[in-house]
């Protein structure tokens, strides 16, 4: 556990560079926001417009994004959504390769490649983040002096399912994504990141649009097969 502890803190250390774009900017109704925590939630803003249009430009603002908010949840000792950031950058890198790799034009006759996961792959897909989500919230409350781990780790292990989705361009990460996001508002309103609230609040209705964009793409694609 003293092993941990010192992890922490050099975490803390490295991080300590951060401290001043933590500060308070701006306030609205009384409630502080800072300066990072608005630049990253305008460039996630945009990064979501683009996926909406199933833009590739969408994977190099998640990246710049994913690392922002990283470093704000590690100072908020959210380490499940501060680890997740990472993950996050990994998966875009990722996911843009993939979207890149395929051409949208040579993938189906919508232009955009979209489509449903089986009947199979849904109940994997639940699996999977039923099995994350516990395994995860130990490894929090084991490892880091997180006062939320368990709450930490499930929009965490959801977010996983839904970055690997997005990056499949299924349909279905869209109501993974509606989830997480509503989850995600409760957590960060106990933390008191209330931009990040209405973020997700924002995020949570995106998700909806997406939905029925991609179920329109995905139905067209099949209607043309």
């Amino acid at each position: 556990m003293t092993c941990v502890i010192s992890l922490l803190d050099l975490l803390s250390q490295a991080l300590a560079w951060v401290d001043p774009w933590t500060l308070p900017w701006w306030s609205a109704w009384g409630v502080p926001v800072s300066q990072l925590e608005s630049l990253a939630c305008v460039l996630s803003l945009w990064m979501v417009w683009l996926n909406l249009r199933v833009h590739a430009g969408a994977w190099p603002l998640a990246i710049a994004s994913s690392l922002m908010y990283g470093a704000l949840f590690a100072r908020s000792r959210l380490y499940g959504e501060a680890s997740l950031q990472l993950v996050f950058v990994v998966l875009s890198l990722w996911g843009w390769w993939q979207w890149l790799r395929r051409p949208v034009a040579q993938v189906d006759g919508s232009g955009h490649g979209v489509g449903f996961l089986s009947g199979r792959g849904k109940a994997w897909a639940l699996f999977a983040w039923l099995l994350l989500w516990p395994s995860l919230g130990w490894l929090l409350s084991r490892f880091t002096d997180s006062d939320v781990p368990y709450w930490d780790a499930l929009p965490t292990a959801g977010s996983l399912l839904g970055q690997w989705l997005l990056a499949r361009k299924r349909v279905e990460n869209w109501p993974c994504w509606l989830a997480v996001n509503l989850i995600s508002m409760a957590l960060f309103a106990h933390k008191a990141l209330w931009l990040t609230v209405i973020l997700y609040g924002v995020f949570a209705l995106l998700s909806v649009a997406g939905w029925r964009q991609w179920l329109r793409d995905a139905r067209q694609a099949g209607a043309s097969a």
